[in-house]
């Protein structure tokens, strides 16, 4: 992976010279692509003058209504949450252990911060196929979101930085948002139609299912593979029934 693959989005931003730092912070490490969610109303003259000598990044940032949105595009996406818990990710990486874990991968990539005030909300990192986390001490572990995004841009840039070729034509690409989505979707629908779902729990498998496949780089040939597989056990699943059914040769004596 390339820094040029790596897009910082910020969702529901509200403080203007914080946005402007976070372009300085990334224009110091080499990242240009910012990516905005919702933000709330702000001043673009305390914007540019944050920026500094990075007014270029704020210029090229993009708007979007919600975080799909805005990922659409990335075949992994990364959210910033120092909070643990019922209903949140079970893995989560320090900056260091992401940036070496982004180092093998191929494809766009997004790194999700959450609002000032309150962080990334349960939907939000929900939708992002990983959590990471900077260590702090417990009694003060919320940082600023421009140090927030200074440290990963560190990190990125000290493991991605010295990277000076894209890969050659034919390399790896994988699958991103909405073909996650609806490779997920295909395999609860395979799980679906055997009777799997007789309890409440599809949505939590379709999230379960679409970060298992975003970690794993799953490119369009593997994916179809994959749906090919579910599709196909769903299918001998429903003939062993009908012949259990009928008395036939799937039936027990």
């Amino acid at each position: 992976m390339l820094l040029s693959d790596v897009v910082i989005i910020l969702c529901r931003p509200s403080e203007p010279g914080n946005v402007g730092a976070v372009c300085r912070a990334m224009k110091n490490m080499g990242l240009s692509r910012l990516r905005l969610v919702s933000p709330e109303p702000m001043d673009e003259g305390t914007i540019r003058a944050r920026t500094v000598h990075a007014p270029d990044i704020w210029e090229g940032a993009e708007i979007f209504a919600s975080l799909a949105e805005a990922s659409a595009d990335c075949a992994f996406v990364a959210g910033v949450t120092r909070r643990r818990g019922l209903r949140r990710k079970n893995i989560t990486l320090d900056p260091r252990e992401l940036a070496e874990w982004l180092r093998e991968r191929h494809g766009r990539t997004a790194l999700v911060f959450g609002n000032e005030r309150a962080g990334l909300e349960a939907g939000e990192l929900a939708f992002c196929g990983v959590a990471s986390h900077i260590p702090s001490a417990d009694a003060f572990p919320s940082l600023n979101l421009s140090h927030a995004v200074q440290i990963y841009a560190y990190e990125l840039f000290r493991v991605l930085g010295a990277a000076a070729e894209a890969p050659a034509q034919g390399a790896w690409v994988p699958l991103v948002g909405p073909e996650l989505d609806a490779l997920a979707a295909s395999v609860t629908g395979s799980l679906a139609s055997l009777g799997f779902y007789k309890q409440p729990g599809r949505e939590d498998q379709e999230r379960f299912f679409r970060d298992v496949f975003s970690r794993a780089g799953l490119t369009a040939r593997e994916g179809a593979y994959m749906e090919a597989i579910f599709a196909k056990a769903a299918r001998l699943g429903k003939k062993r029934s009908r012949e259990f059914d009928a008395g036939g040769p799937g039936s027990s004596p």
